[in-house]
C-alpha cells in the first residue's frame, strides 16, 4: 500500500488499487471499506468540532439515533455495552449531550428505574442540517443502482455488520476501569 492508501506497486494495477470496480477479492473490499470508514470519520470529526463535542459523543449520538435491536430507545446500560465504555464515561457523555441540547433522558412509564435516551428536537435539527450533504450524496450514489443491486448491497452490509457484532460478542469482556 502506498502513501495514498492505494494497493499495488504503482497504484495502477487493475484489481489491486481498490478502484477497479470489477474486483471482488478481499483486498478490494478492504480498501473500499477503509476509504468509506475514513470519509465517515472525517465527517464525524467535523461535526464533533462544530458542536464542541468529543468523538465519543458523536458515536453515542449515532447509537441513540439507531436505538436498540428491536427499534426501541437505547438505555444508558445498552449504550455502555454498544460503545464499550465505563458507566462513568457514559454518564459524562450523556451529561454533555444533554447540556448541549442533543438528547433527552426519559423514565420508562412502566418501570421508573429504566431510563430511555432520545434525540432532542434541537439535536435532530443540528444533525439534519450538518449531515444533509451526506444524505444527498448517499441518495445520488443510490440512484446509480437498480433495486436488485441495492438489495444486494444492503444484504452484504447487514451480513458484514452481523459478523462484526458477533466478533464483538465473542471477545472477552474487559474489566471495568475504576
Amino acid at each position: 500500500m502506498d502513501s495514498s492508501g492505494r494497493c499495488g506497486t504503482d497504484g495502477n494495477d487493475p484489481g489491486t488499487d481498490g478502484n477497479d470496480f470489477t474486483a471482488t477479492d478481499l483486498r478490494a473490499f478492504a480498501v473500499q471499506l477503509r476509504r468509506l470508514n475514513g470519509e465517515f470519520n472525517r465527517i464525524t470529526h467535523e461535526f464533533a468540532r462544530a458542536q464542541n463535542l468529543h468523538g465519543t459523543d458523536v458515536l453515542a449520538l449515532v447509537a441513540i439515533l439507531d436505538g436498540d435491536e428491536e427499534g426501541g430507545p437505547l438505555t444508558p446500560g445498552r449504550l455502555r455495552e454498544r460503545l464499550n465504555l465505563t458507566s462513568g464515561a457514559v454518564t459524562a457523555v450523556l451529561d454533555r449531550l444533554e447540556r448541549g441540547g442533543h438528547i433527552r433522558r426519559a423514565r420508562d412509564t412502566a418501570d421508573r428505574r429504566v431510563v430511555h435516551l432520545h434525540y432532542a428536537p434541537h439535536g435532530k435539527a443540528v444533525a439534519r442540517e450538518f449531515f444533509h450533504p451526506l444524505a444527498r450524496g448517499t441518495d445520488a450514489a443510490r440512484a446509480r443502482f437498480d433495486e436488485a443491486e441495492l438489495r444486494t448491497v444492503m444484504r452484504f452490509l447487514n451480513v458484514l455488520n452481523d459478523e462484526l457484532a458477533e466478533k464483538r460478542r465473542r471477545a472477552p469482556e474487559a474489566p471495568e476501569k475504576q
